[in-house]
């Protein structure tokens, strides 16, 4: 008979709804966690490929025999027969890969082969560009056309005209960059056999025994995906890419393990990206601070693929509401999914755009968004990051700062601005799906000394999949947590879900939880032996199992598992409706610094507060939220891809040009997790924290000197034009 599929009340978790160090923190920290870069194998050759760093460009000559002559070089190859145009910088203008004995003979081989080449007059960079006329298509569809649209465009034109104060604004949000510090890649231990195993820094271990298996020339079951640690994702590394193809096609001719991770420039060039946007917006409200109508004309710039923009408005409501979207392809490389693909472009307009109406109403910021949000959940948490960002002591709630704040009552621990600069406070809230789906299966296993195993092909992209996978089992048989091992990362396991949209929690733990419910009832069934009793009628507390309605019949872990003998309990779980829940929901406060002098902007205090359901770890919920606003000041404040319009070239392929926050950025930040959610569910919710981020740093730039930067990042120059035009 099947348990009952359920979670356990709050008020009886001993282990889960803790703040638990992470299983994996220790071998992260001293270094000793295996990434897929790390791995060195037995007669293992180095490939790298050659990459034309030109949009657009006509191939004359690909010589290979000047990287060919080089010592140590085994391999060298062109990646397409016959290539004689590259239509856009990205996997298109790889044209070559090498191999060598080493990384630096391989690196000295991708320099020495030689391309003649002739750049196409048209770069199709910019919409200008690939809006003339006579210009290459990029797409079938043409080179920008309409994507999408919603609402009635007369209806919404009536009504911003009855509106009592309207704005009218463009916003745009530049291409970013995934940025993960470990690149895309993979090593091939492939050796001419019947099988093969595959080292790559996925986040989709389960789903790519197949694409691996389709280039090498095998079945999906001879192919064996490893992850156990990876360097970063977001969205990016789904796929075995061209990277994880052409590593296939040097380990079949060489028949050696094949090491191909792409360095730095060509993570940045070949990888996808977070697209661009920019949105028109014109919007209405009554006196009473509804917002009435909202007008909205968008372009998304997604390279050659389509870009990512939910359709406006976005999560506020909207009396009368009209959206016309174009996507825009260019010579470039293709966008991909990145954390809440195309929201935080949405909120950033949206929640400026709410600024601006509150600002023209005269009214707090806070109060025209409760005004205009549906959930109660939004209200609520507003209200909470406000008290915690110290919004009732500041000065300026109802109209931008006009002179340095000399001295206020601020929370206690919050840093104050320096003196000249002027300080303000920023608002925004996010919203995301986060549930789970089918096809997640744990399998557990009890030995007759006691250890327990745990064991899903899931990978753990960062976010504590790895904790959770022992956490739920050790917290259902009565356990601690480090008396279960966890098994994750390996496509021989049980499947797990691709990590993406926050699916992987809601997918995956209910697995483990239904896995866990079906070893307790095996151990129950050789207690009653015993015990006496029947299943269902014990209790698994602190390492032992107790009848519920006689404590004195009682037995140890260790002698219960002892009862097993030579016969191991083995279950295997799946994923159970029951157990997940979707919707998140979010708002983030950040407190900022302007110096009116230089323009620069300085974070002092972000909050954020998230609801998740049943807060599994809540070390690490505050770690992802705290992850989350980090993403969203390096969004806000540094984060723009630059292409020189008339080559095509990336000026910013380094993380020397390309900026992100780093550590003397960071400012204080108040992870807060929302008690009110009382759901018995689990959900993912580390993407939503992403979100608001930039939208509430413009917000409190704007409260702090007056001045409105409608274009990310926020950069010095943009903050003094802006002051310039405020006079």
């Amino acid at each position: 008979m099947e348990p009952e599929i359920r979670w356990k009340d709050r008020d009886d978790l001993t282990v889960l709804d803790r703040s638990l160090p992470r299983v994996d923190a220790v071998a992260k920290v001293t270094g000793t966690a295996r990434y897929s870069h790390d791995m060195r194998l037995p007669g293992m050759v180095y490939a790298r490929l050659v990459l034309l760093p030109w949009s657009r460009a006509r191939i004359q000559v690909i010589d290979l025999a000047p990287a060919q002559a080089l010592p140590g070089v085994v391999h060298a190859a062109l990646v397409e027969e016959d290539k004689e145009l590259v239509r856009y910088l990205g996997d298109d203008a790889v044209v070559a890969v090498v191999a060598a004995e080493s990384p630096e003979q391989a690196r000295d081989a991708a320099r020495a082969v030689r391309i003649d080449w002739t750049p196409e007059d048209n770069p199709l960079i910019t919409r200008e560009q690939v809006s003339e006329e006579d210009a290459s298509s990029l797409a079938r569809r043409g080179n920008v056309w309409q994507s999408g649209e919603r609402g009635d465009e007369d209806s919404t034109q009536r009504a911003l005209q009855g509106a009592l104060v309207m704005v009218e604004a463009e916003y745009s949000a530049p291409v970013q960059h995934h940025a993960c510090l470990e690149t895309h890649g993979c090593v091939v231990d492939f050796r001419g056999g019947d099988e093969a195993t595959v080292y790559a820094s996925t986040q989709a271990v389960s789903n790519n025994p197949r694409s691996f298996a389709r280039a090498l020339g095998l079945d999906s079951a001879q192919v064996r995906v490893v992850c156990e640690y990876m360097g970063g994702g977001f969205g990016s590394k789904f796929g075995i890419g061209l990277e994880g193809r052409v590593a296939c096609e040097v380990a079949k001719a060489l028949g050696r393990p094949v090491h191909l991770m792409v360095d730095r420039p060509q993570e940045f060039l070949m990888t996808g990206n977070r697209s661009g946007t920019r949105q028109v917006m014109r919007a209405g409200a009554d006196r009473d601070g509804r917002i009435v109508a909202l007008h909205v004309e968008a372009d998304k710039f997604g390279g050659v693929s389509g870009g990512s923009l939910p359709t406006p408005p976005y999560i506020y409501r909207v009396e009368e509401a009209y959206a016309r979207i174009h996507t825009v392809h260019a010579a470039l490389d293709g966008n991909r999914a990145m954390r809440a693909p195309g929201h935080p472009q949405a909120s950033f307009a949206m929640e400026s755009m709410v600024d601006e109406l509150a600002t023209e109403l005269g009214m707090d910021a806070v109060e025209v968004r409760i005004q205009n949000l549906a959930s109660e959940t939004h209200h609520r948490q507003l209200r909470a990051v406000a008290r915690a960002i110290g919004w009732d002591q500041h000065p300026f709630r109802t109209s931008p700062a006009d002179r340095p704040l000399e001295s206020h009552e601020r929370p206690p621990g919050c840093p104050a601005a320096p003196p000249g600069w002027m300080e303000g406070i920023g608002f925004a809230v996010s919203q995301w799906g986060a549930g789970g789906r089918r096809g997640a299966q744990c399998e557990v296993r009890i030995e007759s000394d006691g250890s327990v195993t745990s064991s899903c092909g899931v990978q753990d992209l960062g976010t504590g999949a790895r904790s959770y996978v022992a956490a739920i089992v050790a917290e259902e048989l009565g356990l601690e947590r480090d008396q279960v091992t966890a098994r994750i990362g390996d496509s021989a396991l049980p499947p797990g879900v691709a990590s993406g949209g926050s699916v992987t929690t809601g997918s995956v733990a209910p697995a483990v939880q239904h896995a866990a419910l079906l070893a307790r009832e095996a151990m129950e069934e050789r207690a009653v032996a015993v015990l006496g009793g029947e299943t269902g009628g014990f209790s698994f507390e602190r390492g032992r199992i107790t009848r519920k309605d006689d404590a004195s019949r009682s037995i140890t872990w260790r002698e219960a598992c002892a009862l097993l003998g030579e016969e191991p309990v083995s279950v295997v779980g799946s994923f159970q409706r029951e157990l997940h829940q979707g919707g998140v929901h979010g708002a983030q406060a950040a407190r900022v610094a302007v110096d009116p002098m230089t323009g620069r902007v300085k974070v002092l205090d972000m909050a954020c507060v998230q609801d998740q359901g049943i807060p599994l770890n809540r070390a690490t919920v505050r770690s992802q939220i705290n992850g989350g606003m980090v993403q969203g000041l390096s969004y806000a404040l540094f984060e723009q891809r630059v292409v020189d319009p008339d080559f095509g070239a990336v000026l910013t392929a380094n993380f020397e040009d390309y900026k992100i926050a780093g550590a003397k950025d960071i400012p204080r930040m108040q992870p807060i997790i929302d008690e009110g959610d009382q759901r018995s569910a689990v959900m993912g919710m580390a993407e939503a924290t992403g979100v608001p981020g930039a939208g509430a740093i413009a917000n409190a730039v704007h409260n702090a000197c007056g001045a409105r930067v409608r274009a990310l990042p926020i950069t010095p120059d943009r903050v003094l034009e802006a002051l310039g035009r405020k006079g």
